[in-house]
């Protein structure tokens, strides 16, 4: 309960800084964070709650690794840290798909391990044979020198790092990964998502680097969302680009207006995504519980 109020309070700040940017608007900033959730009737769950195992590191399964990845970024002229997950038995004679997985305003590459452990994941649905072996790839997504989530993480200089990161990403990131490992370099191997944060970015990003990526996943997406008119290329390059378009919040999120208007946007153009809306809030459960839905589509 202390996480999510503290992930609740976070993002009020993140609200009133980001989007409004000025004191006189930082009532309307919370008024608008905490009012009353409205659900329409699309507002539903696409799935059904994973077991409550799903998260559980099991015996008697084979287990993927967790190492850590070093490259040099043209953006922060400095070398830069990520994580990566390599699957279970990891073989140097095959190519894998890759993941890419974005993190939230507070946290670093670090986060999704602390919090969701998609390592655990991962070895349980291919040891169900449920999802393809894939490595993941887990970026700090703050592009600055000083990458830290430390000081004034609100600052318009660390907001602006996280908008830096799509050149660091396509331009740096990605090849550096793919000098290093056994992966498939098509679009259609790639994938982008990510959580509140990061779920801003993998939109923005993802939707306007269509010949890099082909499978998006925004859980709670926060409002460095661009606008829709900002957002979206035609609907004819997204339907016919994208082999998947996931995007979820759970119906106790105050920043689910978020992902509803990004949602009523791809119903009325009629392209193809799911929307999954559970029963948490901004918090682990539902980042878990979607990255464990998402991961058994990808690849496939």
């Amino acid at each position: 309960m202390l996480k999510k109020i503290s992930l609740f309070l976070v993002f009020l700040q993140f609200y009133c800084c980001y989007c409004l940017g000025q004191n006189d608007g930082a009532e309307e900033a919370r008024r608008n964070l905490g009012r009353e959730i409205v659900l329409g009737p699309a507002d539903v769950r696409f799935y059904p709650e994973p077991p409550e195992n799903y998260r559980l590191r099991r015996d008697g399964i084979d287990r993927g690794s967790i190492e850590a990845f070093r490259y040099q970024s043209g953006v922060t002229q400095t070398e830069r840290l990520a994580n990566v997950y390599l699957p279970p038995n990891y073989n140097e004679a095959k190519r894998y798909p890759v993941l890419y997985l974005l993190h939230g305003i507070g946290g670093d590459e670090t986060e999704w391990i602390r919090f969701t452990q998609p390592n655990v994941i991962l070895d349980n649905l291919i040891a169900e044979g449920k999802a393809e072996e894939m490595i993941i790839v887990l970026p700090n997504g703050r592009a600055l020198p000083n990458d830290r989530a430390e000081g004034e993480i609100f600052s318009p200089e660390k907001i602006e790092g996280f908008a830096k990161f799509e050149r660091d990403l396509i331009d740096y990131l990605i090849p550096a990964i793919e000098a290093k490992y056994s992966v498939l370099s098509d679009r259609e191997s790639r994938a982008l998502a990510g959580l509140s944060m990061g779920g801003g970015q993998t939109l923005n990003f993802c939707l306007n680097n269509l010949d890099t990526f082909a499978w998006l996943g925004a859980f709670s997406a926060a409002p460095n969302t661009k606008p829709n008119e900002e957002l979206f290329p035609p609907s004819e390059e997204i339907a016919s680009q994208l082999k998947l378009f996931y995007l979820s919040c759970g119906n106790k999120d105050g920043l689910i207006n978020v992902s509803q208007r990004v949602q009523r946007y791809l119903a009325a153009e009629k392209i193809p995504h799911v929307w999954h809306v559970d029963d948490f809030g901004h918090d682990a459960e539902h980042w878990g519980s979607n990255l464990y839905n998402f991961v058994q589509r990808l690849f496939k």
